[in-house]
């Protein structure tokens, strides 16, 4: 390794209340390009992953599920895969803005989940995370606890495996500059329906 910081991994997972496509979700519909949007603007974003047959970034694999999925009804569910630079960042975006902003409608939209809805982990500057080690690392985390494997914003791990704080300070001088750029987007989600 040339001395390069490792990058932080996320996969979230969650099942919606109805169909994709369906008025119960119009919301998310609604509000998960501007979210692309402001993450690929963020501060300390690296890239995320896309989805296959859509535009936008190529994904990273084949896109799987956990066995959250089964008994659902539905063979594909809201997910996501990218790569930060560090935890302050990935929080300041995550619990911010315009992303913030469609947390708050995400009741009306998902169901109640009974595993974790998000795991992070490190990985070598170089590597590219599939859906596949996504869903292994959640499921790992609602199996085992979190750990250096999988673990969360409750209980962070840094990149030596070592337990560690976040930096509250530094996750709201990273959102404030995130709201800055994200003045105009936050105008036109706060403008859509629930």
């Amino acid at each position: 390794m040339n001395g390069a910081r490792k990058r932080l991994a996320i996969y979230n997972f969650g099942l919606h209340v109805a169909p994709y496509d369906s008025p119960r979700v119009e919301g998310f519909r609604l509000r998960e390009g501007p979210n692309f949007d402001a993450a690929a603007g963020a501060h300390g974003f690296v890239a995320r992953s896309g989805y296959a047959g859509e535009a936008g970034p190529e994904s990273w694999g084949t896109q799987v599920f956990p066995r959250f999925i089964e008994g659902s009804g539905f063979s594909s569910a809201p997910s996501s895969l990218s790569l930060w630079t560090d935890i302050e960042s990935l929080m300041a975006f995550s619990y911010g803005g315009v992303h913030a902003e469609a947390l708050r409608g995400a009741r009306n939209w998902n169901v109640k989940q009974s595993w974790p809805p998000l795991v992070l982990w490190w990985v070598e500057p170089e590597h590219i995370p599939e859906w596949r080690e996504g869903v292994e690392r959640l499921e790992y985390l609602h199996d085992v606890g979190s750990s250096p494997l999988a673990f969360t914003f409750k209980q962070p791990f840094a990149e030596d495996g070592s337990e560690t704080l976040i930096d509250r300070d530094a996750v709201r001088r990273i959102a404030v500059l995130n709201a800055e750029s994200q003045k105009d987007l936050l105008v036109h989600v706060a403008g859509l329906p629930v």
